[in-house]
């Protein structure tokens, strides 16, 4: 007798197979599951009631500055004699009226230039010493120091200018006119350093925390692990920055820069201050003169008639729109890289 395969009676009995014809278990009659509802509370409602409210409010708040600035422009630009936009003379209290900003847009954008050219490098320098060169118990004193200086009023700057940095500037254009002065834009004739290259220089101290306080927490987010391979492939600590660090943090460099840019366009009394202006336009910038927008509508408002109020309120909307255009650019480069927030 063949036991090798024994028939399915001769084996043992097991554990019986789930049947998986097996229905499950139908609800009883008449119950239903019922879906969980999400609930809101009251206080989310308000707080979403209060945010929103709060960004329709400051929408309103720029369209009726826009409105008032347009409508008082536009009085001032009905009764122009000259070309608004390039007209060098400035008598918006003659009969009739003749002004126009190319002196003033000259002037606003060459020392905001210079102050770029001069504060973002050093800014840069600065707060990659804080986040990745300087020990500890020297990054914080430092960067308290520099959060420090951005909270100075700008009459403390203009009046430091005024009695300090101007007397002193008389050497240093002095050599620029010896070895760059065949340029002729850096050519001295002596008199008193009250020039846009001075108003420049102004500026750049002026946005030079601002900058470097914002590129420095940028540097401080860089990938952690990005340094440390960086590291571990044998980079040096430049080529460390070089490569994970820079890369990282350039859009928030050129946000920071657009934020110091925006405040050396807008900047009043410490150009008042130093400045003295002319509607001229000099080929040199080391000599005396020059203007900007904020420093004509300081000095000239309380003096101005009705149309001149409103033909400094024309020029107070090129600044305006102005503004607006810097920050929009600073707003889309930190879109395009909004991976990285």
């Amino acid at each position: 007798m063949d036991i090798t395969n024994p028939a399915p009676a001769d084996r043992p009995p097991g554990p019986a197979s789930p049947d998986p014809s097996a229905a499950e278990p139908a609800p009883a009659q008449g119950t239903r599951t019922k879906k969980s509802k999400s609930t809101v509370r009251p206080g989310d409602r308000i707080f979403l009631g209060l945010s929103r409210g709060s960004g329709v409010l400051l929408l309103v708040i720029m369209a009726a500055i826009a409105v008032f600035l347009t409508v008082r422009a536009a009085h001032a630009l009905s009764v122009d004699e000259g070309n608004f936009l390039t007209t060098f003379d400035w008598k918006a209290n003659a009969d009739p009226p003749v002004f126009g900003i190319a002196v003033l847009a000259f002037g606003t954008v060459v020392s905001s230039l210079i102050a770029m050219v001069l504060a973002v490098p050093v800014a840069v320098g600065i707060a990659l010493f804080i986040s990745h060169y300087a020990p500890r118990k020297l990054a914080a004193p430092l960067s308290y120091v520099i959060d420090l200086l951005a909270a100075v009023p700008s009459i403390v700057y203009g009046l430091w200018g005024a009695l300090f940095l101007v007397p002193h500037l008389g050497g240093f254009y002095g050599w620029l006119d010896e070895y760059f002065g065949w340029t002729g834009v850096l050519a001295y004739h002596d008199g008193a350093a009250r020039s846009l290259f001075t108003i420049g220089i102004l500026l750049a101290i002026m946005i030079l925390p601002i900058v470097t306080s914002v590129s420095r927490e940028v540097f401080l987010q860089a990938p952690k692990m990005h340094e440390e391979a960086a590291l571990a492939l044998g980079a040096t600590r430049w080529e460390v920055i070089r490569t994970a660090v820079l890369p990282f943090g350039r859009s928030g460099v050129i946000s920071a820069s657009m934020l110091g840019l925006g405040r050396a366009l807008g900047e009043t009394m410490a150009v008042a201050t130093v400045l003295s202006p002319s509607f001229l336009i000099s080929k040199s910038l080391l000599d005396p003169g020059g203007g900007t927008f904020a420093q004509n509508i300081a000095s000239s408002f309380k003096e101005s008639g009705e149309t001149g109020k409103d033909a400094l309120i024309a020029s107070g909307l090129v600044l305006f729109v102005l503004t607006l255009l810097v920050n929009g650019a600073a707003r889309m480069i930190i879109a395009r890289r909004k991976e990285f927030s």
